[in-house]
């Protein structure tokens, strides 16, 4: 076997061990069998747990990726780099699935359930995208421009809309649509997608809710699997540091979900990242390979991203105090 296939086998056997795990020995019961909701500091030890793999599989792919040292050492910088990006993009997401459960007053016992599902089908799903994209890019070089371009325009139309209000996500259109064409229990049974009523089978509101979480991160992968394009276009580095974004995601809602309104200038610093990341993109497009060195990428976005979460932490403190 290629070991570029070993590569993806092991990873992903060990990505799917990783999830049964987390599934059945951390899944926690309350005395009565029922799902528990997560306490902040497990979360607080999973999402640096999560981290720490994320740190550990740079270093291997440091030594073991790649048929040259500086082959390596590149695409370790490249892992990281987007490692670092899509890790960005994903805190993002919890302003959404904090906006999402609460407006269908999800009890904290079922939003592991929801997350788990939809954070595996995201695996799933961005899974394809990055094949396709990766093969679209072989093919028609002059993709990246297409995607260069519309990172910028996502970048500048995300900080027009820092200050503005959420919209409700119970009027969802594809939402709205189930509705009328599928039966909806009126209220939660437990942790179940699915109830008997009747003798009639019915959705219950949580099904709805996960597909909120689905579409919710189709629409934030439109941004982030562009981005990190622009930092490699090597589908094992895209998909493995999207991979490890994801999976410290849930633990991460549970750790920041009560703190994330302080975060107060994230938005700002992402949607300057997406806007210089379409300039590279194009840079690297015009200038035929790599116009900006990998170093100088991971630099620069640590720093807007690390200063942006300082600055937001920093100017709420007052409300942390109170």
């Amino acid at each position: 076997m290629d070991a570029s296939i070993w590569f993806w086998v092991v990873f992903n056997a060990a990505i799917l061990a990783l999830l049964l795990l987390d599934l059945g020995v951390f899944g926690r019961k309350d005395a009565d069998g029922n799902p528990a909701p997560v306490p902040v500091r497990t979360a607080l030890i999973k999402s640096a747990a999560y981290v720490g793999l994320a740190l550990a599989f740079f270093v291997g792919l440091r030594f073991l990726y790649g048929e040259t040292p500086e082959e390596r050492h590149v695409k370790s910088l490249e892992f990281l780099t987007g490692y670092v990006i899509e890790w960005s993009l994903s805190v993002d997401n919890i302003f959404v699935f904090v906006l999402i459960f609460s407006k269908f007053a999800v009890p904290a016992a079922y939003q592991h359930r929801v997350l788990f599902w939809g954070i595996l089908g995201a695996l799933v799903m961005r899974a394809i995208m990055i094949l396709v994209g990766t093969a679209l890019m072989r093919e028609f070089d002059w993709i990246m421009v297409l995607f260069g371009l519309f990172l910028i325009f996502s970048g500048w139309k995300m900080l027009r809309s820092v200050g503005e209000e959420e919209g409700d996500p119970r009027d969802n259109k594809i939402l709205a649509w189930m509705r009328r064409r599928l039966p909806v229990s009126p209220g939660y049974d437990g942790a179940a997608f699915s109830t008997r009523i009747d003798g009639r089978w019915m959705l219950t509101p949580l099904a709805l809710v996960l597909v909120l979480i689905e579409l919710t991160d189709l629409v934030f992968a439109l941004d982030s699997i562009p981005a990190i394009f622009a930092v490699s276009t090597d589908p094992f580095i895209v998909y493995t540091a999207n991979v490890f974004a994801i999976l410290g995601l849930r633990a991460m809602y549970f750790a920041l979900a009560g703190v994330i309104h302080r975060f107060t200038y994230l938005k700002h610093g992402l949607s300057i990242v997406l806007m210089i990341v379409g300039a590279k993109m194009l840079a690297n497009y015009w200038a035929g390979g790599k116009a900006v060195p990998v170093e100088y990428a991971l630099a620069l976005t640590g720093l807007i991203i690390g200063g942006s979460i300082a600055l937001s932490l920093w100017k709420t403190r007052e409300s942390k105090e109170a």
